[in-house]
């Protein structure tokens, strides 16, 4: 199996970080970007990096830094979009996507996602972890999972209906999915859900002691 390209979601606004970009925060003596590109690179063919903005403050990186196409922020189905045209111009057929702000996310990311989309004629999945009692739930209604919008497989197939609905003002990742047939990939949440992100600098504090766990 051609394994697919992956792209990092590193659009974000950041606000309660204060601005700027998240996945420059450093954990453990290295960039929260340089953690997500040591998980992910492993189980890709290729790496870019969605980011708006200058791409030279992530020169150091050496990967290709993707603009969203859509006009004002439209949140990471833009950037979506982004990788999904780039890996059309590298001929590939689907990408992974991961957020830039998420260190511990699964290293078979790549493989239950691709596991998950047997048999669809475009592959459309994404990834989902138990939902605890304790947990607010992120997207879904009554489901009994989280939905993690920012970890997916995505088909370069679709690109251009994705790239109408986007002109059309949709921004809810699901909406999109679930019209698609979209599939889910379940992770487990123990012992902490690997697609907890760092949105606040005590969460940033937590990263830091979970990283002895991951």
């Amino acid at each position: 199996m051609t394994l697919p390209l992956g792209i990092i979601l590193a659009g974000g606004l950041a606000t309660r970080m204060g601005g700027g970009d998240k996945g420059l925060l450093t954990l453990g003596g290295q960039s929260l970007l340089s953690h997500v590109i040591d998980r992910l690179s492993p189980q890709v063919d290729g790496l870019a990096l969605n980011a708006n903005g200058d791409p030279q403050r992530f020169a150091d990186l050496n990967l290709s830094v993707l603009p969203d196409t859509i006009d004002g922020f439209a949140g990471p189905l833009a950037g979506v979009l982004a990788g999904l045209d780039w890996a059309a111009s590298q001929g590939a057929d689907s990408i992974v996507t991961a957020a830039a702000d998420t260190p511990f996310f699964p290293r078979d990311l790549v493989a239950q996602l691709s596991e998950a989309a047997q048999g669809q004629t475009h592959p459309l999945v994404l990834a989902t972890t138990p939902r605890t009692g304790d947990e607010a739930l992120k997207s879904g209604g009554g489901k009994r999972v989280n939905r993690h919008p920012t970890f997916g497989l995505w088909p370069v197939a679709l690109r251009d209906d994705l790239r109408d609905a986007l002109n059309d003002g949709l921004r809810k990742v699901v909406l999109w999915t679930d019209k698609h047939g979209g599939r889910e990939a379940l992770f487990p949440a123990k012992p902490f859900d690997p697609f907890f992100n760092v949105n606040t600098p005590d969460d940033l504090a937590r990263a830091q002691k979970l990283l002895e766990q991951a």
